[in-house]
């Protein structure tokens, strides 16, 4: 194996052993959403960048996540990815009511 690959391998074991701890959230900060709509489900974290241990750290704050219904099945990618950004904002209506947050997509025709 090279070494990228060993690191790339490294990385990988790191991440999926390491528990993931989800931040308190700061409402005076900005937040990110990232919204994402791939096969059958629909994600979305919302994450903060805090300052831990004097450096920035972005982190989560909360995860959503559903699958598609039979009836959503039918949309375009575009239409999915709107539709997945309302519901979030529903759901999220607590972190993001006051506060600045960005909104980040994959799908380029929602940008």
């Amino acid at each position: 194996m090279t070494f990228d690959r060993v690191k790339a391998f490294e990385s990988l074991r790191q991440a999926l052993t390491t528990t993931t701890l989800l931040l308190i959230p700061d409402f005076k900060l900005p937040c990110k959403l990232y919204i994402d709509a791939s096969g059958d489900r629909l994600g979305a974290p919302l994450n903060q960048v805090q300052i831990i241990d004097d450096k920035p750290v972005e982190g989560p704050i909360c995860f959503i996540s559903r699958q598609i219904k039979t009836t959503e099945a039918r949309y375009g990618e575009s239409q999915m990815e709107c539709l997945f950004l309302v519901r979030a904002l529903e759901k999220l209506t607590y972190f993001l009511e006051g506060c600045c947050f960005e909104v980040i997509t994959d799908f380029t025709t929602v940008k």
